[in-house]
């Protein structure tokens, strides 16, 4: 699903080294945390995984396609395939819940029948279906999260991508949305979460990348955000 190889990013041409030399192979299906403090390269990392970014040395594969050498008009298609959340949300806040949905699905293409279909059936999924026309600048945080994720299933893409997707919420709600990213990987979706919640990481015991000033200094399968790393 994604194969990093010997991958490093720089930022201009006498820039800092924002990761250095990471390699690593996560399969369909898998759920992982990539953790470590501020500044230690994993925004960076999705970037990449996204091709918001492309890596200055070294191979990265998503869906077995190099992304560093993709062309511009094969970008739709991978991001297709890529559901993001953020820490921010990123919603458009003047316009209702079921119109944020949609418009993921209105941006490919999407036919207005399908999306009649769809947006209720991934509102239903993250506990949302009385809220399809609530405004989402009157939802909670909790709730423009829950949103989000909705909008990043709505065109049922095989890799979910979030960059600190409960840094802006409370520990109650936090819990809640990682339930929700691990019952939709459940379902067959390989989930990716950015993360710096030592508690959420050590509650879930899942796949832990850790990153240290751009580098990778461990892989564990189950395992725990330690102070060691």
């Amino acid at each position: 699903m994604i194969e990093a190889k010997n991958v490093s990013m720089k930022y201009g041409k006498n820039g800092q080294y924002a990761l250095s030399d990471i390699s690593f192979f996560i399969d369909r299906g898998e759920f992982a945390f990539f953790v470590g403090s501020s500044g230690a390269g994993k925004s960076t990392l999705l970037k990449l995984i996204i091709r918001e970014l492309t890596p200055s040395t070294g191979c990265l594969k998503v869906f077995n396609r190099d992304v560093g050498r993709l062309p511009r008009q094969k970008l739709p298609y991978l991001r297709r395939n890529i559901g993001m959340v953020f820490q921010d949300f990123r919603l458009i806040e003047s316009r209702t819940v079921y119109d944020n949905v949609a418009f993921a699905m209105m941006v490919i293409g999407s036919p207005q029948r399908e999306i009649h279909k769809r947006v209720p059936q991934v509102l239903t999924l993250v506990g949302l279906e009385d809220k399809t026309k609530a405004k989402v600048c009157d939802l909670s945080g909790g709730e423009q999260q829950r949103v989000g994720l909705a909008r990043a299933l709505a065109n049922r893409p095989a890799l979910i991508v979030a960059d600190e997707p409960t840094g802006n919420l409370d520990p109650g709600t936090t819990l809640d949305i990682m339930n929700l990213l691990r019952s939709i990987n459940q379902r067959g979706t390989t989930v990716l979460v950015a993360t710096h919640n030592r508690e959420i990481v050590n509650l879930f015991k899942k796949r832990v990348i850790y990153l240290d000033g751009g580098r990778m200094v461990g892989d564990e399968q189950e395992g725990f955000y330690t102070h060691d790393h």
